[in-house]
């Protein structure tokens, strides 16, 4: 169990407080309720691109780097399609400047033409280096189209396309700023051997004076029911063709998340899994193949992807994938392949528990979905999976209607 105080500003900026009285170390760790799938369809990748911005200097401090470093810290970032997530671990007794420099920035960044430019090349290379010019790099941009129509999940958190990025102007990140980055759209973790009261001060020192914002109210368009199988086939300069296969899950905080999760697991995580098993090792159909799930807040995607064996035709793996989700409908799992991979599950909690800028990450996150309590309720909702439930949601998923199937096919 993660014990943890919670309280709220007059701004309403909440705050967690974990204590770990065994470390030396502190960490903050303040997530954002933004992601990609808030941006407008015609203004793409702003969520990521705020992530290099929020990096640039604030208001109040030109250089976010050097002052963190010279502190004995180290921080990073990540944007998803629901969330953005900054995070710092620097040693306890500093633990004041990761408050000055995260509420200055929150308060308000050092926007300018030269550092919009400086991160909009920045984020125009990566958008070229990984979605461009890598093999299988767009995979993600004809999936995400293919699998949803309405709903703001059919782009990646880079961007619909590199001319959104470079086309971004000042006014636009300012008003997406204003909009998304205040304390009411954020929730901030403080772990360590801390007090309560001394965050509380803290808190109240640099976030307290902080605007509120408005608050932002979501408002996305919901994903219709696939009602019929979906195909693309592109072709590009790759070395194998590939195979990628996915169909609509539950959304994360549903009870039908957790079986589709274990799913993952049974079908396609590792080399013991039944599709690593039966169609790399033993039929020799692909070079590799693994299924996951992409964990999104609102309804998601179980997905299937492999590379396939020179020889071999696109329609025979699909066939032979295809073949396994319906033995899979058919017979369902055994009891030792769930326990197996409620195993795998349990493990993973535990050892991301054993890091104190996980439990900070984690902490934050659960309290965005709703009540960071949740945190230590998971492990209780994948540990009443059944196998019968297994079943269940497998017939629900696998349905060949709810499939959107891309072939990514080796030019001759």
């Amino acid at each position: 169990m993660l014990q943890f105080e919670r309280f709220t500003l007059d701004n309403g900026l909440k705050v967690l407080v974990h204590i770990d009285e065994t470390t030396p170390m502190a960490a903050m760790n303040i997530i954002y309720d933004v992601g990609a799938r808030d941006e407008e369809p015609q203004r793409t990748g702003f969520a990521h691109l705020f992530e290099h911005l929020m990096f640039g200097g604030s208001i109040n401090i030109p250089e976010y780097d050097e002052p963190l470093q010279m502190a004995g810290g180290e921080n990073n970032a990540y944007t998803t399609n629901d969330i953005t997530n900054y995070y710092i671990q620097l040693p306890l007794k500093n633990l004041e400047t990761a408050f000055w420099l995260e509420s200055d920035r929150m308060l308000s960044l050092a926007f300018s033409e030269k550092s919009l430019d400086v991160q909009i090349k920045v984020v125009s290379e990566e958008f070229k280096e990984h979605y461009l010019n890598k093999p299988y790099g767009d995979a993600w941009h004809h999936l995400r189209t293919l699998a949803y129509t309405m709903h703001p999940y059919q782009w990646p958190t880079i961007g619909k396309d590199l001319q959104q990025i470079e086309e971004a102007k000042l006014d636009d990140v300012k008003a997406f700023f204003a909009k998304h980055y205040n304390p009411l759209n954020a929730v901030m973790c403080i772990a360590g051997n801390v007090n309560v009261e001394e965050v509380k001060i803290l808190s109240e020192k640099w976030f307290g004076s902080i605007p509120a914002g408005n608050k932002y109210n979501r408002n996305i368009a919901e994903e219709p029911q696939q009602l019929s199988a979906r195909e693309k086939t592109v072709f590009s300069d790759v070395p194998f063709d590939a195979i990628y296969k996915c169909w609509h899950i539950a959304a994360r905080l549903t009870p039908g998340y957790y079986p589709a999760d274990l799913l993952t697991e049974i079908m396609g995580s590792g080399y013991s899994s039944r599709l690593y098993q039966r169609l790399v090792k033993e039929q020799q159909l692909f070079s590799s193949l693994q299924a996951y799930q992409t964990g999104s807040l609102e309804p998601g995607l179980f997905v299937v992807e492999g590379k396939i064996r020179d020889g071999i035709s696109l329609e025979v793996a699909d066939a032979a994938i295809e073949k396994e989700m319906n033995l899979l409908i058919a017979d369902g799992v055994t009891e030792q392949e769930l326990e197996k991979s409620k195993n795998k599950i349990e493990a993973m909690i535990a050892f991301e528990d054993m890091s104190l800028l996980s439990r900070a990450n984690n902490l934050a996150f659960y309290e965005l979905l709703g009540d960071a309590e949740l945190i230590n309720q998971e492990w209780n909702r994948y540990k009443a999976v059944t196998t019968a439930t297994m079943q269940e949601t497998a017939k629900e998923i696998f349905r060949k209607e709810n499939c959107s199937t891309l072939f990514y096919k080796r030019k001759d």
